[in-house]
């Protein structure tokens, strides 16, 4: 578990103070206040209660432990590709998903304004999702855990120059001035995230169901492409599919999948009896509504 600077460790201390004194309507995300992550949770529930959490890993104990109810997780951004680390903490958390939300993210650089910007502090998403603009403006990019956390950190630090790329709540919130906003790649910066629980919940009838699990294909010739038969030959939409190595033997490819659809459904079942008839392992992450339509 790491730490926050001072600006952000009090309202830190405040919103988990908070949460604790009702765990039912916690709601755990990883950063610091002012975080995309936080914007996701007020957005999806008002009711809810964000949670601070200094990682991803420390968001998922506080649901596993009973601190909070749920998780809100980033789990892949329309420029920047997948969180990487959630394909691996996913399936070993023994969460489930039970929904999922899409928020549109916009970026702005902040600072004390103690010289002209050099060099901006933020996550690593947030530096690959504005790279072309902090190229275009000489702006060394520096990796830091938390969007909101780097404009904590800028709020506190004396050093000229420096500055941080967060949303643009975290200026008002830590005291920052505002230089730009938008400053995001593409007007189209979208991130999914998906809400965690320790136990699923069934989506209501009359929604679009989504469900999203992973699988380790055996390895013999064309085992994806016999594993993945049998949602073309049931009418099952496949909307992601996604490779990585688990365990470093390169062995054995391991896959996330979302579908729409769920369990009980019998084209479902019966694609994914035939995934798993060519599977090593099929572990379902959960079932949920569509918050937005594919394709």
């Amino acid at each position: 578990m790491g730490s926050y600077s001072p600006s952000a460790q009090r309202l830190v201390d405040s919103m988990i103070a908070e949460a604790a004194a009702d765990p039912a309507n916690a709601m755990a995300f990883q950063g610091a206040p002012g975080a995309n992550s936080e914007i996701a949770v007020r957005d999806f529930d008002p009711a809810a209660l964000p949670m601070p959490c200094y990682s991803f890993e420390d968001a998922i104990d506080a649901v596993q432990s009973g601190a909070a109810a749920r998780a809100m997780i980033p789990i892949e951004n329309s420029l920047h590709g997948r969180v990487a680390d959630i394909h691996f903490l996913l399936p070993e958390s023994g969460l489930f998903i039970t929904g999922e939300y899409f928020l549109r993210i916009r970026f702005a650089l902040m600072s004390r304004n103690l010289a002209p910007p050099t060099r901006a502090m933020s996550h690593a998403q947030a530096l690959g999702q504005c790279r072309r603009w902090l190229r275009s403006h000489n702006i060394a990019p520096i990796a830091h855990s938390d969007t909101a956390g780097a404009a904590a950190m800028v709020a506190d630090s004396d050093e000229p120059g420096l500055a941080a790329i967060a949303p643009p709540l975290a200026a008002e919130i830590y005291g920052l001035t505002l230089h730009e906003n938008g400053i995001e790649d593409a007007d189209h910066n979208m991130t999914r995230f998906v809400v965690l629980a320790r136990q699923p919940v069934a989506p209501a009838p009359g929604v679009q169901p989504m469900t999203t699990f992973v699988f380790e294909v055996k390895n013999i010739p064309a085992a994806l492409y016999k594993a993945l038969g049998g949602f073309a030959t049931n009418g099952v939409n496949m909307t992601k599919l996604e490779s990585y190595q688990s365990g470093g033997s390169f062995a054995a490819t391991e896959f996330y999948a979302d579908i729409e659809g769920m369990p009980g459904d019998p084209a479902v079942d019966r694609a994914l009896e035939e995934l798993a008839f060519h599977c090593n392992s099929v572990r379902l992450l959960g079932s949920y509504p569509q918050a937005r339509k594919r394709g």
